[in-house]
C-alpha cells in the first residue's frame, strides 16, 4: 500500500528536515549542531483536505508528519479525485483541494460566484506513466499517436495487432481514472488533443491501486496513472517509454523535472481557501506543506519542484495571492517556474 511506502520512507528521514516549520527550533551553532524537537502549536480543530488520488499520498505524508507535531489537531485527507475535491471545495465543504491539473476557467467562475477566493500552490512534479502487464513481450514503448489510435473517443480498437504492425493478435483491455480524475483530463487533452476526448469502454476508476491491480492480472492490459503507483508496484507492472515526436522517453526524475518527458509531465497541486487561512490549523498546516514539501514529495514517490519555485510559492502563500497562474493558458506543456518567475516580477 501507498501508505506503508511513504512510511517507509518518511522514517529515513532526519528530524533537520522539519525545522523549516514554524513551530520548529533549532539549538544554537555553539550546542555541536544538536537539534530539539518542534513544540506542538496551541491551535486547535479539523483540517480538511479532499481531491485527487494522485496528490493523495503526498497530503497524507505531510498529515502524518505535521500531526506529530500538532497532535491537537485532525487533519482528514479524501480522494474526490480532482474534479470531485474542487466541487467541494467550491460548496465550501473543504479547506484545501489536491489536484493533478491547474483548476478549469469554469471552476474558477463556480468559486467565484460562491464566494471562494483561493490560493493556487503547486508541490511537486508528476510524470504520467503508461504501464502495460509484465508478460507483455512485444511493447516496450508507445508514440503518442499510437496512445491517440488507443484512447481516441471514436476509437474501436479492440486488439494489440492493430496498435503497431508486427504486435500479437491479442485483446487490448484498458484501464484508467474515472472522469473526475484530474489525471483523466489531462491525459486526454495532452494525447487525444481535447480534455474528455476519451472511448468509455476502459475500466475506470478513482482508486488507482484498482487500476494497478487490474493491470497486473491481465495480460492484454494497458493503463495510465501518476508515477508514485508505478514505483510503488514495479514488480507488478511494466513501464513504456513514449516518444512524443523526438524520440522515446523514460520517466524518471530527470525527464520528468525537465519536461523532457512530454507531454506526460506535469505540476501537482493544492488549492487552498483563502478564508480558511485565517484559522491557525489551515495556515500552520499548509506553512507546514510547503517547507517540507522538499523531502516528502520525494518520500511519496514524487518529483520535488526547485527549490527556487518552492521560493517563489511561500511567496504566493505570505502574500495571499489569489487567483491562478495558468488562468487563460493550456495546461501541456507550460513550463511552471516560467509562469512564477513571469508574475513575480
Amino acid at each position: 500500500m501507498k501508505r506503508r511506502l511513504v512510511l517507509a520512507a518518511l522514517s529515513a528521514l532526519s528530524l533537520t528536515s522539519l525545522m523549516g516549520c514554524p513551530s520548529a527550533t533549532q539549538t544554537p551553532p555553539d550546542s555541536g549542531g544538536a537539534t530539539t524537537a518542534a513544540p506542538t502549536t496551541t491551535a486547535s480543530g479539523e483540517v480538511k483536505v479532499d481531491g485527487s488520488s494522485t496528490v493523495l499520498p503526498i497530503s497524507e505524508a505531510i498529515a502524518e508528519e505535521f500531526k506529530k507535531e500538532n497532535a491537537s489537531l485532525n487533519v482528514s485527507v479524501g480522494k474526490s479525485g480532482t474534479g470531485g475535491g474542487f466541487k467541494k471545495f467550491i460548496a465550501k465543504e473543504i479547506d484545501i483541494a489536491d489536484a493533478s491539473r491547474p483548476i478549469e476557467q469554469k471552476e474558477i467562475d463556480a468559486a467565484k460566484a460562491a464566494g471562494v477566493e483561493f490560493v493556487e500552490l503547486p508541490v511537486a512534479y508528476d510524470g504520467l506513466s503508461v504501464v502495460v502487464n509484465p508478460k507483455n513481450t512485444w511493447a516496450a514503448s508507445l508514440t503518442t499517436d499510437e496512445l491517440k489510435k488507443i484512447w481516441a473517443g471514436d476509437s474501436k480498437l479492440a486488439s494489440w495487432k492493430d496498435v503497431r504492425a508486427g504486435f500479437p493478435d491479442k485483446p487490448i483491455k484498458l484501464y484508467g481514472p474515472g472522469t473526475d480524475s484530474g489525471t483523466f483530463d489531462y491525459f486526454t487533452e495532452a494525447i487525444c488533443g481535447k480534455k474528455g476526448d476519451s472511448r468509455a469502454d476502459y475500466t475506470a476508476s478513482e482508486d488507482d491501486n484498482t487500476l494497478v491491480t487490474g493491470v497486473a492480472g491481465d495480460e492484454g492490459a494497458l493503463g495510465y496513472f501518476g508515477i508514485a503507483y508505478f514505483e510503488e508496484n514495479k514488480d507488478k507492472l511494466k513501464l513504456l517509454g513514449i516518444d512524443g515526436g523526438k524520440g522515446v522517453v523514460v520517466p524518471t526524475p530527470i525527464t520528468i523535472a525537465s519536461g523532457e518527458y512530454k507531454p506526460l509531465s506535469r505540476p501537482l497541486f493544492i488549492y487552498v481557501n483563502i478564508s480558511a487561512l485565517d484559522k491557525p490549523e489551515v495556515a500552520s498546516f499548509v506553512s507546514f506543506y510547503l517547507k517540507n514539501a522538499r523531502d516528502l514529495v520525494k518520500a511519496a514517490g514524487y518529483v520535488p519542484l526547485p527549490d527556487s519555485a518552492y521560493a517563489l510559492i511561500e511567496k504566493r502563500l505570505e502574500a495571499r495571492k489569489t487567483g491562478s497562474v495558468f488562468a487563460g493558458k493550456e495546461a501541456v506543456g507550460v513550463k511552471l517556474e516560467d509562469l512564477l518567475t513571469k508574475e513575480s516580477q
